[in-house]
């Protein structure tokens, strides 16, 4: 069985993935494996040097700033630069979620983006992980060192809170404190433990 973990910026999905993996199981991290091959798969280095120019990779590897300023301001560079990325990074996830179910009942997978991704059919269930704007705004700022305007870009770019939550099967509110939200993640496994894939 296949759980897709998704949010939005700043709602705490990386926070309940730990603890999914404190818990025992096994989580894919999506967004790690496409910065993994943004770093290291030619095909789509290329591809975004040409598109976005030489800048875009430095010494250290992906240009992070020039990329948030050229790419994360619209959203058709959006669209390509997920164009480019998304297709290995969803066969490197098939790969290792099949590896992991030889041996498991199921695997999470988080990813910010499964429904800007259209990464839904891949899932047997989606969890999604709230929280309210106010404070999904505040820790973007605390943890990424950024300005209130650039976290609404980032905000705006991925599709409404509303319309996630109209499209998941399990929601998650991160709005309280970590006991709290240890225990909605315990409850969750232990729901997902019961049930078939679908």
């Amino acid at each position: 069985m296949k759980i897709a973990l998704t949010g939005g910026v700043g709602s705490g999905k990386s926070l309940v993935s730990d603890i999914i993996i404190e818990l025992g199981y096994d989580v894919i991290n999506a967004d790690k494996l496409a910065k993994e091959i943004l770093l290291t798969d030619e095909s789509v280095k290329s591809k975004i040097i040409k598109e976005f120019g030489k800048e875009s990779y430095n010494a250290e590897g992906i240009n992070t700033k020039y990329i948030a300023e050229k790419v994360f301001v619209n959203p058709n560079n959006v669209k390509k630069i997920n164009s480019f990325v998304h297709p290995p990074t969803i066969k490197k996830i098939e790969a290792l979620a099949a590896e992991i179910l030889k041996a498991k009942k199921m695997v999470f997978v988080e990813s910010a983006l499964v429904y800007e991704a259209n990464l839904e059919d891949l899932f047997d269930y989606i969890l999604l992980v709230t929280a309210d704007d106010n404070l999904r705004i505040k820790r973007v700022i605390e943890r990424d060192k950024v300005s209130e305007e650039e976290v609404k870009v980032r905000m705006e770019n991925q599709i409404a809170e509303k319309e996630k939550r109209s499209l998941a099967d399990f929601v998650i509110e991160n709005n309280s404190s970590i006991e709290d939200l240890k225990n909605k993640v315990k409850f969750f496994t232990t729901v997902f433990e019961s049930i078939k894939p679908q």
